[in-house]
Parts: structure tokens; C-alpha cells; sequence
């Protein structure tokens, strides 16, 4: 036996596994994991050590050496529509089903900081989202749900730190220690200029308040991740695999720059950065794609930035099925897009998973809907014996060959960030980038860090929204040319599909939240409210943290709109540079 299976099988040994049947239908045994028979055989395979064993560096193969043996992915079901009550209806159906985590999707005026009775949010008030206004509709989204016992996450990236202040207020108000908290919150500004637009300001303040909250949870909320790097955004706006690949990495490791520029431990900090990344229709390549991701990240974090410990190094992510895969022809053909990227997307050791609606390009799911969706995911976990073996596809050339030409093609795209931000080194220079980073951790200033550099300078060219627009532009050719062919919308149109009924929200949801939103503005305290909002302006002026100011505001319920538009007014709103 090989020196690396006998470590693999130490660790295996001493993992919890659950108790449950890893059988194959016709009831025979099948090992934990899959590799060359015997030593000679791994030697003779050649490039063995590249891939490894689950839960061995760099962990292609996976986090952990009993993979999902030990632990199942968490399914967690984004949801969120009309109010606060509504919504909690929902997470409450999701929960009583099996749903493991909730994910909460927000309204338009909330993602971009604006209340419902400002004249902007007019006519988009519940509509894409849960509707959030001021912490007690934070109370009313959770009502009935303990937030100790459950893990959260929150997609939101503009105003995300006033929303998770309300959060913090809404489990200190039913009696929770936020210390204990445990979720993710989106938080991921960079994604926002590359592809989704919704931001509030320039990206140094919005930097400012990203850096504030990881100190923060840091020392206050261990187990809480402030920030998940989305690739799913820069897939859905039109990106290749392997830009959505290597934008997404690099803008982790921008976080992972300002987290030192903070002076925090890269060992303690970087545990705390989670993942989200689109799960897209051509199945190998997906499960490439998140294989390679965590290979670039672990050596990326111990060879670059200095991290020593496996959890450190460790690239852990939420996957969501692709939402830009799913057609308004035939829609119950989603059913099947949605499983298969769902299968891709476990196959590839996704951490937790939501899995799209069949209506989700019509409107907000249907309970129905929703349901199919969750009960998606449990065939997968519970039916298909795909838990029972960590990697199974690993070491099949096809997937190795895939995995391989993913990473190269991200390290030109990280070599071409480090261009634009004035860098002489390539991803291949990993001492002298290590290097480079010991001496701008001394500076203390993450706008000297390189990769930081390239990824602000590639936001003000324009440069990332050019490359996607190019990506989408062919694939819309060649969806034209049929030289992609899409089932329902460019080959075999036929159909015998009767119109989905679909989820409306009632123009009286606004109503009822704009009344609502009038009632709490004249019961609260009015000069608490302004002295709070004055003092967290006093700490943006120097370079104290703003969360406990920040805090203060929503305990005194002054509103997600009165906490954004005084930030806007002090440090300005942002305005995306023309390029044609």
C-alpha cells in the first residue's frame, strides 16, 4: 500500500461517517473512495499525486477523506417574496420538508439600499425578493425559526452590513448569542462591478465596510462567514467556465489581501470566506470546474499567502443550478436541466446546494415549484448512492484533462489581472508573489496588493464587463447558428406543454409594507434614531470600526434607506465609467 493511501486511510479511520446503508442497489459494498489498485499501479498511473486522495492537498478530490460519507452536502433553498410574514411561511414549509439551511433572496430596492416608500422602489416592492425595510422585519422573517439552531445565508452585497447588523439585532432579540451565530452573507462587492450592478458606492468605501466586518466577526462571530465570492453572477451575466473560474478566485484573493492589509491571520480570516458558483448544463466540465477551483485556492493560499492549516487552505462553496439555463418554452424540461446540474454539481464535492425552480424564469417559484426543486435534491442524496463514494469520477482522463486545461486557462487570466495592476510576475511566481505580499502586509494598504490592483484597474477599464459581453455574445451566435442547440427553443419546439399558473405578488404587498414602514417611522424615537445615524457617520470619518455604530442604528430601527442614503451623501454614489 502507498505511503499516500495509508495516510488516507489513517484519516478515514478516524472520521465520523454516518450511520447509513453504502451499498449500490443491488446491495454490494462499495469503498469510501477509489484509486490505483497497489503502489506499483499508482507509480505506474503517473500523475497519481496530482490528484491524491479525498482530504489530501490540494484537494482536487475533496475537503474531506470520507467525503460525503461523513457529512452530506446542506440543502439550502433560496427563497424570498412579498413581505417579511410571507416569506417566513415559505422558509417554514422548507424546513418542516427537509430543507437543511435557508437562503434568503431580497427585493430589488432592498439589494440596492432604497426603502419601500422611496419613489424608486415603486412598482418593485416584493417582487424578485423579500422586501426588508428595518429590523423588525428582520424579527418577522425569522418568527418562529431559532437562529441559533439555524445556518443562514443572505445574498445580498451593497448594503449587506446594514442588513446583517438587523440580522444581529433579530437574533438579540430572540434571545440569541450572535457569538454563536452561523451562516454567509454574500457581501461580495468585486462581483457587483464585474457583472450584477448592484452597488452603492465607489469601491473604496464599500472596501472600508467589507474590511470592518471581518475584523468584526473575526473577533465577535467565529463561526459566521462574512463573505461568499460569487462566481454565480459572472456565469449567469454571460461568462465561460473558466472565467467564471478564475474572476471569482481572483476576487478572493483581493479579500484575502485586504483581510492582511487588516493585520488579521490568514489561519483565522480565510476559514471565514466561503464560495458560491453556478452549476451550468455541460456536466463534465462543471465538475472540472470545482475541482480545479480548489486546487488553485489551497496552493494559491499556502504557497502566495502564507496560510498553514487545512482550513485555511480549504475552498469551501455553495453551488445554485443555473438560472440562466432554464427556458420560458417548455418549461418542465427545466426539471431535468436543473437535475443534471444538480448531479454535476455534487459530483464535484459542492458544500451546500440550491437547486432551481421549473418557474424561475417566469416568476418567483410556486410552492409547487418549490417543492419539486427541494424534492430534487433529496432523490439525489437519498436514492442515487452518488454519497457513497468521495470523487467518483476522479482519475477518469476525460475529468483529469478538463480539470487540468480549466486551470491553466485560469492562471493566464490571473496572470493578465497581475498585468493590469502593474505587476511584472506571472501565477507561476509563487515565491517572489509570496514575497510581494509579506511586503504589503507591512505597508498595511490593500490598493498596493497585486492582485487587488488588477482587479480595481480591470473595473474602471471596463475590461471584465468586456470580456463577458464577448463570451456571451458567441454563445448567443452560435445559439443562433444552432450550432448550440437548446431543447424547446431552437430544436424540437413541438410541444404539448399547457401554461404554468405562477406565482403573483400583489401590488398590496407594497401597499401593506409602505403602511407598515409609516407606523414603525412614528412609534420609533426619533432623536435616538438621528444621534445613531450622526454617530455612525462621526466613526466613517476616521478609521474606527463602523459595525457596533452600525448596530446602534438598527437597534433604534432607523431604516435600511436612512442608514445607506447617509453613506451615499458622505461618501458618494458610484457611476460605472462608458465603454463602448
Amino acid at each position: 500500500m502507498s505511503d499516500a493511501r495509508t495516510r488516507w486511510q489513517q484519516r478515514y479511520d478516524a472520521s465520523r461517517v454516518r450511520d447509513a446503508d453504502f451499498t449500490t442497489l443491488s446491495g454490494t459494498e462499495v469503498e469510501p473512495a477509489y484509486g490505483p489498485a497497489d503502489a506499483a499501479a499508482e507509480k505506474a498511473y503517473g500523475d497519481f499525486e496530482r490528484i491524491g486522495w479525498p482530504g489530501e492537498f490540494p484537494f482536487t478530490r475533496g475537503l474531506y477523506p470520507t467525503g460525503y460519507r461523513g457529512r452530506t452536502w446542506t440543502i439550502r433553498q433560496f427563497a424570498g417574496f412579498g413581505n417579511a410574514k410571507q416569506t417566513n411561511e415559505r422558509y417554514k414549509m422548507i424546513l418542516g420538508r427537509g430543507g437543511g439551511g435557508l437562503s434568503v433572496a431580497f427585493d430589488m430596492p432592498t439589494l440596492m439600499g432604497r426603502d419601500s416608500d422611496d419613489p424608486k422602489s415603486l412598482g418593485e416592492v416584493g417582487h424578485c425578493g423579500v422586501a426588508i425595510d428595518t429590523s423588525a422585519d428582520m424579527d418577522d422573517l425569522f418568527d418562529e425559526i431559532p437562529l441559533g439552531d439555524v445556518s443562514t445565508s443572505m445574498t445580498i452585497s451593497g448594503p449587506a452590513v446594514p442588513i446583517f447588523c438587523m440580522y444581529l439585532v433579530a437574533a438579540e432579540r430572540q434571545g440569541v448569542d450572535p457569538g454563536t451565530l452561523n451562516g454567509t452573507l454574500q457581501t461580495d462587492i468585486f462581483k457587483e462591478y464585474i457583472a450584477q450592478k448592484e452597488w452603492l458606492f465607489a469601491p473604496e468605501p464599500h472596501l472600508r465596510l467589507i474590511g470592518d466586518l471581518m475584523e468584526y466577526c473575526d473577533a465577535e462571530i467565529p463561526a459566521y462567514k462574512p463573505l461568499s465570492v460569487s462566481g454565480y453572477h459572472i456565469r449567469e451575466a454571460g461568462s465561460t467556465a473558466a472565467q467564471e473560474l478564475a474572476f471569482t478566485l481572483a476576487d478572493g484573493f483581493a479579500y484575502v489581501e485586504l483581510g492582511l492589509s487588516r493585520g488579521l491571520d490568514v489561519d483565522r480570516f480565510a476559514p471565514g470566506l466561503s464560495f458560491f458558483f453556478d452549476s451550468h448544463l455541460d456536466f463534465f466540465e462543471e465538475v472540472a470546474k470545482f475541482r480545479a477551483a480548489r486546487r488553485i485556492w489551497a496552493r494559491w493560499l499556502r504557497d502566495v499567502y502564507g496560510a498553514r492549516t487545512e482550513k485555511a487552505q480549504w475552498l469551501r462553496f455553495h453551488t445554485q443550478t443555473a438560472g440562466v439555463s432554464l427556458t420560458a418554452q417548455q418549461p418542465y424540461n427545466n426539471v431535468v436541466r436543473t437535475a443534471v446540474e444538480a448531479l454535476a454539481a455534487v459530483l464535484g464535492g459542492t458544500n451546500s446546494l440550491h437547486t432551481n425552480a421549473l418557474d424561475e424564469t417566469l416568476a418567483l417559484p410556486s410552492e409547487q415549484a418549490a417543492e419539486i426543486a427541494l424534492r430534487t435534491q433529496q432523490v439525489l442524496m437519498e436514492e442515487t448512492g452518488v454519497v457513497n463514494v468521495a470523487d467518483p469520477l476522479g482519475g477518469s482522463w476525460y475529468v483529469e484533462a478538463l480539470t487540468d486545461k480549466l486551470e491553466a486557462e485560469a492562471l493566464t487570466i490571473f496572470d493578465r489581472i497581475l498585468e493590469m495592476g502593474g505587476s511584472q510576475l506571472r501565477s507561476a511566481d509563487t515565491e517572489p508573489l509570496a514575497e510581494t505580499m509579506r511586503t504589503a502586509a507591512a505597508d498595511g494598504q490593500h490598493g498596493v496588493w497585486p492582485m487587488t490592483r488588477g482587479i480595481l484597474r480591470g473595473i474602471e477599464d471596463g475590461w471584465f464587463m468586456s470580456e463577458i459581453a464577448e463570451a456571451a455574445f458567441q454563445y448567443q451566435t452560435a445559439l443562433e447558428k444552432k450550432d448550440k442547440k437548446v431543447v424547446g427553443v431552437n430544436t424540437h419546439t413541438q410541444s404539448v406543454t399547457h401554461e404554468l399558473e405562477i406565482l403573483r405578488v400583489s401590488h398590496e404587498v407594497e401597499l401593506d409594507q409602505v403602511r407598515e414602514l409609516r407606523v414603525r417611522k412614528d412609534e420609533r424615537d426619533q432623536a435616538v434614531v438621528d444621534a445613531a445615524l450622526a454617530k455612525m457617520l462621526e466613526v466613517s470619518r476616521g478609521e474606527g470600526n463602523m459595525i457596533p455604530a452600525m448596530l446602534e442604528a438598527c437597534r433604534a430601527e432607523a431604516t435600511l434607506g436612512e442608514i445607506c442614503d447617509a453613506l451615499r451623501v458622505e461618501w458618494g454614489e458610484y457611476r460605472e465609467p462608458a465603454r463602448f
